[in-house]
C-alpha cells in the first residue's frame, strides 16, 4: 500500500470515528413556536435544551434568517458572558439571559421573523429550534373622504366615485371593509362590476402600513338616503381581531321628479293678519323650477316656497303649484291648495257711548259680530262672564255695577281669532256707607284710628262727631276717610258719627270704638279659670267627706255602737256578723241605709 492510499484510508478512519462519537449523543432545543409583541415593546424568546450526555461545553446562539440566510445575532456559553454580534438589525437591542433566554428591546415591525436557538454541545453533537417573532401595532381610525366632483347622477353609464377610505401606520398588514347602510359590501376588484373596490398598500419606511381603498358604484334612486362607512379590521396578540369604524358619509345624487308636493305649512286654521307659508317640492333632486298661481293669475314666488304676509280675507282661494323637471317632462309635477282665512268683523255696540245712570236705574246694551265661521258673543266684567246671548242687561243699578264692561267676540274653531269692544258704566247717587268695622284701643284715652268707607257719585263729603285729624281717599266712586283722634270716655261709650253727603242726599253710620279683644279675652279666661277651678275644690271636699263617713260607720259597726233593729239583733245573738260593708248612692233613704248595713230594705206596705 503506497503512502496516498494509507493517507487516505487514515483520514476515511477519522472521519468514520468521529461521525460515530457524533452520533454517540444527542441535543434537544425547546422553544415557543410563537412570541407575540407590541411595537415598542420588549419581547422575550425563551430556549431550553437537555444534552445526553451531559457535556461541560455548551454554546448556545441565537440567529435570525434574512432572505434565506441565518445571520447570528448573539451567543452565550454555558457559565460564559453574553456576546452580541455587529453589523445586525438588533445590534444594541438584544441580551441573553443566564437561561439563554433572548430579550429584545425596542420591537420595530422589521423584528418580524424567525428567530433559531443552536446549541452545540461538542461531542454530543448540535440541535436547534425555531421560533416566530410576530410584531402588532393597531392602526389610526380609518378616515372616509367624498370626491370633489359634482354629484352623481344616475342617469350615469359607468361607476361614479363614492369615496375613498384610508386607515395609516398598522401592522401586521390590515384589511378596509365597506358597509351601506350598516350592511358589508363583497370586496370586489374587477373594475367591469358595478360596484367595486380600488385598494392600495405602502409600506412605510417605519415598517407600517398604509391601506387606502376607494369605492366605484353606479347607485339609484332608492341610494338618495344611503349612508356609507368603512371600518379597517386588525389583528393584536392572542389571536384577536378587533375594528375601528369610520364617520359615515351620504352621496350627493341627481335623480329626475317623478312626483310633486303643495302644502300650507301653517299647522293651525288661518286667520286674518297671520303670515302664511306654502311649500311645494319635488320627489327629485335637484329641485327644478316652479311657478304659482292664485285662481289661475300668476303670482310670484321664490324658489318652491310662496309667502304671504298679514293676509286679508281676500286672499282666500285655489293656489297652484307647477314644477317643470326636464329630465322627466312627461310627468305631471302639480299641487293645489284651497286656502281658506278665517275672520271676524269689528265688534259693534250699542249705545257705544259711556252710560251714566241713576242709583237703582236700569240699564241695556247690545252687542253683535259677524265672522267667517260659527263665532260667540260675551259680555264680561273683569274675568266674569255676565252674557254670552249679545244682550247685557242690568236691573236695579248699585255702586258695584259701576266699571268697565267688556263685549268679546270670538271663533273658537279658530285660536286667537277675536274682537273685542268696551263701554263703561257710572252710577250717580245718593251716598251708601259700608258697615263700619269697630275701632280697638289699648285703654281709655289713647290714640284710635277710625275708619268710614261711603260709595257715591259725585264724591261724597265727610263730617266726623267728635273730629279728628282726617285723611280721604278716593278710587273711583268709593272714598274712604281716615279719622285719628284721642279715645276719649264719652268716644268709648258712644263711639263716632261719620257723616257722608253729596247732592242727591245724606247717610251717617255710628263706628264704635271699644277696648281691644285681647284684654276682654284675658279677662274672661281669668274668670273662667277660677269657675272651673272652684268646681274642681268642691268635688275633691265631697269626695273626701263620702270616704269619712264610710270609715265611719265602719269603725261603729266594729264597736257594736250603731243602733240595729231586732233582726240585727238576733244575728248578733246568733255570732253570724257580716262584717263587709257596701257603699251605694241611691235616692231611697231606706235603701242606702240597707246597702251601707248589709241589709235588705224593707218591704214596702
Amino acid at each position: 500500500m503506497d503512502g496516498i492510499t494509507f493517507g487516505r484510508a487514515s483520514l476515511l478512519c477519522t472521519l468514520l470515528l468521529w461521525a460515530f462519537q457524533v452520533c454517540s449523543g444527542t441535543v434537544t432545543v425547546k422553544v415557543a413556536p410563537k412570541v407575540e409583541v407590541l411595537k415598542g415593546d420588549t419581547a422575550q424568546l425563551p430556549c431550553t435544551h437537555t444534552v445526553s450526555p451531559p457535556s461541560s461545553n455548551t454554546i448556545v446562539e441565537w440567529y435570525i434568517e434574512e432572505q434565506g440566510t441565518r445571520k447570528r445575532v448573539a451567543f452565550r456559553s454555558q457559565g460564559g458572558e453574553l456576546k452580541s454580534d455587529e453589523d445586525t438589525p438588533l445590534t444594541g437591542r438584544v441580551t441573553i439571559g443566564e437561561d439563554f433566554t433572548l430579550t429584545i428591546s425596542s420591537i420595530k415591525p422589521s423584528d418580524e421573523l424567525a428567530f433559531y436557538c443552536q446549541v452545540n454541545a461538542a461531542t454530543a453533537g448540535v440541535g436547534d429550534a425555531t421560533t416566530m417573532l410576530k410584531v402588532f401595532f393597531a392602526p389610526e381610525k380609518p378616515e372616509l373622504t367624498k370626491p370633489s366632483a359634482q354629484a352623481i347622477s344616475v342617469a350615469e353609464s359607468t361607476s361614479s366615485e363614492i369615496g375613498t377610505c384610508m386607515t395609516m401606520n398598522g401592522h401586521p398588514q390590515p384589511r378596509i371593509i365597506w358597509f351601506k347602510d350598516d350592511q358589508p359590501l363583497p370586496e370586489v376588484k374587477d373594475k367591469r362590476e358595478k360596484t367595486y373596490m380600488v385598494p392600495t398598500v405602502v409600506k412605510e419606511a417605519s415598517g407600517l402600513y398604509t391601506i387606502k381603498s376607494t369605492l366605484y358604484a353606479q347607485p339609484t334612486k332608492a341610494d338618495k338616503d344611503s349612508v356609507f362607512q368603512c371600518t379597517v379590521e386588525y389583528s393584536m396578540p392572542g389571536d384577536q381581531i378587533k375594528q375601528k369604524k369610520s364617520d359615515t358619509v351620504t352621496i350627493n345624487l341627481n335623480y329626475p321628479s317623478e312626483t310633486a308636493t303643495f302644502s300650507l305649512v301653517n299647522t293651525d286654521p288661518v286667520k286674518e293678519g297671520d303670515m302664511v307659508t306654502m311649500k311645494c317640492e319635488t320627489d327629485g333632486n335637484p329641485q327644478p323650477e316652479f311657478d304659482f298661481t292664485k285662481d289661475g293669475e300668476a303670482i310670484n314666488g321664490q324658489g318652491g316656497l310662496l309667502t304671504l304676509k298679514s293676509v286679508k280675507r281676500s286672499d282666500a282661494g285655489k293656489y297652484k303649484c307647477t314644477a317643470t323637471d326636464f329630465d322627466n317632462m312627461d310627468a305631471d309635477l302639480s299641487g293645489m291648495i284651497d286656502l281658506a282665512v278665517n275672520y271676524i268683523d269689528p265688534v259693534s255696540v250699542t249705545p257705544a257711548e259711556p252710560q251714566v245712570v241713576q242709583l237703582g236705574d236700569n240699564v241695556e246694551w247690545q252687542c253683535k259680530t259677524k265672522a267667517s265661521t260659527a263665532h260667540t258673543v260675551q259680555w264680561k266684567k273683569g274675568s266674569e262672564v255676565l252674557s254670552q246671548d249679545g244682550t247685557l242687561s242690568i236691573q236695579d243699578v248699585s255702586y258695584d255695577n259701576a266699571g268697565e264692561y267688556m263685549c268679546v267676540g270670538a271663533v273658537p274653531s279658530v285660536p286667537g281669532l277675536t274682537a273685542q269692544s268696551s263701554v263703561s258704566l257710572t252710577v250717580k247717587g245718593r251716598p251708601v256707607i259700608e258697615p263700619p268695622a269697630i275701632a280697638e284701643v289699648g285703654k281709655e284715652g289713647d290714640t284710635v284710628t277710625v275708619k268710614c268707607t261711603a260709595y257715591g257719585v259725585p264724591a261724597p263729603q265727610f263730617t266726623w262727631k267728635p273730629s279728628g285729624k282726617e285723611a280721604i281717599s278716593v278710587e273711583g266712586n268709593k272714598a274712604v276717610s281716615t279719622l285719628t283722634l284721642q279715645a276719649t270716655a264719652e268716644v268709648m261709650k258712644d263711639g263716632v258719627i261719620c257723616e257722608v253727603t253729596n247732592e242727591f242726599g245724606t247717610a251717617k253710620k255710628n263706628v264704635p270704638v271699644s277696648l281691644k279683644r285681647a284684654i276682654h279675652n284675658s279677662a274672661e279666661a281669668d274668670k273662667q279659670q277660677g269657675g272651673s277651678s272652684g268646681v274642681v275644690i268642691a268635688v275633691v271636699v265631697c269626695v273626701l267627706l263620702l270616704l269619712l263617713l264610710v270609715a265611719l260607720l265602719y269603725f261603729l259597726n266594729k264597736k257594736n255602737k250603731l243602733p240595729c233593729g231586732k233582726k240585727n239583733k238576733k244575728e248578733v245573738a246568733g255570732g253570724e256578723v257580716n262584717t263587709d260593708i257596701v257603699v251605694e248612692m241611691k235616692t231611697d233613704k231606706a235603701n242606702e241605709e240597707a246597702g251601707l248595713l248589709n241589709r235588705k230594705p224593707p218591704t214596702e206596705q
